[in-house]
């Protein structure tokens, strides 16, 4: 996977951005890939001889990118890839960064789900994502909804472990244990890739109730190609994501206030998910979104900018960095 690099946190992590990196880098030839250095967030050595290009995942505000607000540091790359229009603006109002040639937005692709047939006898939801994004406000809106509904049930698959950080999990033990303790409730922790895509195909809903800022959204890409019925926020990049096609409800800062509008929404979905109209918009939305973040489409889009940098930095000696060589500490 030579150019898609590697650092020290990336080489133990399963997470979306990894995820990503790995798909394009397997789409893209080695002769083209050897070429280039492809960083995904965290920049630590610049490879001089390489073409440069510096792919963003997280907020403006994270202390790995603030280096970004200096020239120096930006003229060290050839092209900067956003994962999202919402991104790209976070960075445009908190670093100033400048909208120039070097600047590209390609969203995260997409292995798309085969459509399956779903249980008619239960509704199952299904939580993704490290806990800190919203779990704490899912558990007791799941616990009232299962007083209601005696025929759903709950898979949570959340851990830092995701990260190669099991220790960070600690602090999640007690709403954990909870969501163990409940029968219609099941903890799986963290689980490979293949059996995380099985549990998510036979899953109906996606109850996601974020309070994180999503620069891009793999949990909602790959859960509307699933053909989920999606309850989130209009959070951040959530909305962009979506393409305004889920069952999405204003974000509110409140999270009691929070909590109430989910439930209702999640109420909602429940009621509605295997009628023949709700299954027959689904479909649109899968086709929506494996049209949309498809691979083939993405991984041609990486190819395309890498072909044209090769043509304009074809010789070493015009890779180099300009002037002095640039170092920013955290």
């Amino acid at each position: 996977m030579s150019g898609f690099e590697e650092n020290e946190i990336s080489i133990k992590s399963q997470g979306g951005t990894e995820l990503s990196k790995r798909s394009i880098a397997q789409f893209i030839p080695e002769d083209v890939s050897k070429e280039f250095q492809v960083i995904a967030s965290r920049v630590r050595d610049i490879q001089e001889d390489k073409i440069r290009i510096y792919w963003q995942h997280d907020l403006a505000e994270d202390p790995e990118v603030l280096h970004l607000k200096e020239k120096k540091s930006r003229d060290r790359f050839h092209k900067f890839v956003f994962v999202s229009n919402w991104q790209l603006q976070n960075y445009i109002d908190k670093l100033n960064f400048p909208q120039d040639d070097k600047v590209i937005v390609i969203e995260n692709p997409l292995d798309v789900f085969p459509e399956v047939q779903k249980s008619k006898d239960e509704v199952r939801l299904i939580y993704f994502s490290t806990p800190q994004r919203g779990l704490e406000i899912l558990v007791p809106v799941f616990e009232a909804l299962a007083e209601k509904h005696s025929h759903i049930h709950l898979d949570v698959f959340s851990s830092f472990e995701i990260y190669g950080w099991p220790d960070a999990d600690k602090q999640f033990e007690p709403l954990y244990e909870k969501i163990r303790q409940h029968p219609q409730m099941t903890y799986h922790g963290f689980a490979n890739q293949a059996t995380l895509r099985e549990a998510i195909s036979k899953a109906h809903i996606l109850a996601y109730p974020s309070i994180w800022q999503e620069t891009s959204c793999r949990v909602l890409i790959e859960s509307m190609s699933a053909g989920l019925v999606c309850v989130h926020p209009n959070y951040c990049a959530l909305s962009e994501t979506s393409g305004g096609l889920t069952s999405m409800y204003q974000f509110l800062d409140d999270r009691r206030k929070h909590a109430a509008l989910f439930y209702h929404n999640l109420d909602h979905a429940i009621s509605i998910v295997n009628k023949d109209e709700a299954q027959n918009y689904l479909r649109f939305v899968k086709a929506y979104a494996d049209n949309r973040f498809n691979l083939n489409k993405i991984g041609s889009q990486w190819r395309i900018i890498m072909d044209d940098l090769l043509m304009q930095f074809n010789k070493v000696e015009d890779r180099k960095v300009p002037g002095e060589v640039f170092y920013y500490k955290t």
